[in-house]
């Protein structure tokens, strides 16, 4: 039995743990035809996805300002988009498994980057909270298709590298749709900002729809009810896929409380650094992309629960350096909390399409779901965390998330190891 099914750690690129693959296996895989064009279409992807979905986060204080509100209610502004994401990533799986990874991933962008135009002109509040939940359902549609696609199209032994590549595009893009909109605001306002963002979203997806290869292993599935229903089901009756949803949720809640907050505390004393600054400390996404691009070789070296041991154990310790009134500290801090986060996903999100041999899309959404689930009350905790006891509180949360990811990976080893021994006993006896 594979190891992702029996919970034990897999090791990238041995004999024992990797299914073996035929000469004529016409998936693809790194140097052969079609990756390349593969890797950079839902690199892309990843880069609008989060561009899009956390947009104004480095624009609460402007938007609070401008509309009167407290950081929590402002940040609802990406709690609304993360948590129609989270709502909607299930559905959207369902018609991704009947009419195809590439066609849901093309009609949800181009949703999504169509609202992007509109944002910059909400009248209100409430109005720009709308949007951002429009535009979350949209983006339902490319996480969960993008991995299942993935799952289907590349090569086992190559399976980690390229949905760590998709993860690497993911902080790319919150990276840069937080840095652009940083100093775009600076100079000309938070609507401004969102407008520019839009347009650059707008070519990504035009170069994803022309870049990404047509898919050939992609079988259409059943939209009936009592099909995705049992699916679903199935999946959440596999200790192994729940334990990794909970982790996602929980890593994710660290980073959507950290990045939700981090903008109103370096606007504040003692630091009180101009927007474009602000926006600029996103820079520490690069951190990410390269973490997350390792998480092959980082799941190799140590297996994949070591590779989540490792994650969390940076992740604390950047919430913990993060307390200091220093800020050099501050930014290391923020890069370890990054770096860990971006692996953490990776190693989790992978381990999820190895662990799914029958309906991808499904087990892949399920992990989103609760993914995003852990971004929106990360957000919204984190923000209330904030107002009730400053940054402190913040970091109290993360560190009783990034607890919660140790404790269920330590369940991982030892339901692991009782599975390793009872199967030495019923070798023994027989």
């Amino acid at each position: 039995m594979n190891p992702a099914d029996t919970g034990a750690s897999t090791i990238v690129g041995a004999a024992a743990t990797v299914p073996a693959v035929s000469a004529a296996d016409s998936r693809m895989a790194p140097g052969g035809p079609g990756y390349r064009r593969m890797s950079l279409a839902l690199f892309l992807a990843g880069v609008a996805t989060f561009a899009l979905l956390y947009s104004t986060q480095a624009l609460l204080p402007l938007m609070s300002g401008d509309f009167g509100v407290t950081a929590s209610e402002a940040s609802w502004t990406v709690a609304a988009s993360t948590g129609a994401l989270a709502l909607f990533v299930l559905p959207m799986s369902a018609l991704s498994e009947r009419f195809g990874r590439r066609t849901v991933m093309t009609a949800s962008l181009a949703v999504a980057v169509t609202v992007a135009l509109l944002v910059p002109f909400a009248p209100s509040m409430g109005a720009l909270v709308v949007l951002r939940a429009v535009q979350g359902a949209a983006l339902a549609g490319l996480p969960a298709s993008a991995t299942a696609y993935l799952a289907e199209e590349v090569r086992p032994r190559a399976l980690v590298t390229a949905i760590g590549l998709f993860v690497a595009g993911n902080s790319v893009g919150g990276m840069s749709g937080r840095v652009i909109t940083g100093w775009v605001a600076q100079e000309w306002g938070w609507r401004i900002a969102l407008g520019a963002l839009g347009v650059v979203a707008v070519a990504c997806a035009i170069a994803f729809r022309l870049l990404l290869p047509a898919p050939k292993h992609f079988t259409p599935g059943s939209l009936r009810p009592r099909v995705l229903a049992g699916t679903v089901r199935a999946h959440l009756a596999d200790p192994l896929l729940r334990r990794l949803y909970a982790i996602g949720a929980l890593f994710m809640t660290v980073f959507g409380g950290v990045y939700t907050v981090i903008g109103y505390r370096l606007t504040e004393e003692p630091f009180s650094l101009p927007q474009g600054i602000v926006g600029s400390i996103f820079l520490v996404y690069l951190v990410g992309t390269v973490s997350a691009s390792a998480a092959g070789r980082l799941v190799g070296r140590l297996g994949r629960r070591g590779a989540l041991y490792l994650a969390g154990g940076t992740t604390a310790t950047g919430l913990l350096l993060s307390l200091a009134d220093s800020l050099p500290l501050v930014l290391l801090g923020l890069v370890l909390i990054t770096a860990g986060f971006f692996a953490g996903h990776a190693v989790a999100s992978s381990a999820v399409s190895k662990t799914a041999t029958q309906g991808r899309a499904q087990a892949a959404a399920l992990y989103q779901s609760a993914y995003y689930v852990g971004s929106s009350a990360g957000s919204t905790v984190g923000a209330l965390a904030f107002h009730a006891s400053g940054w402190a509180g913040t970091v109290g949360v993360g560190l009783l998330a990034v607890l919660g990811v140790v404790g269920i990976t330590m369940l991982g080893s030892r339901a692991a190891r009782a599975r390793s021994h009872t199967a030495r006993l019923s070798n023994s006896v027989r």
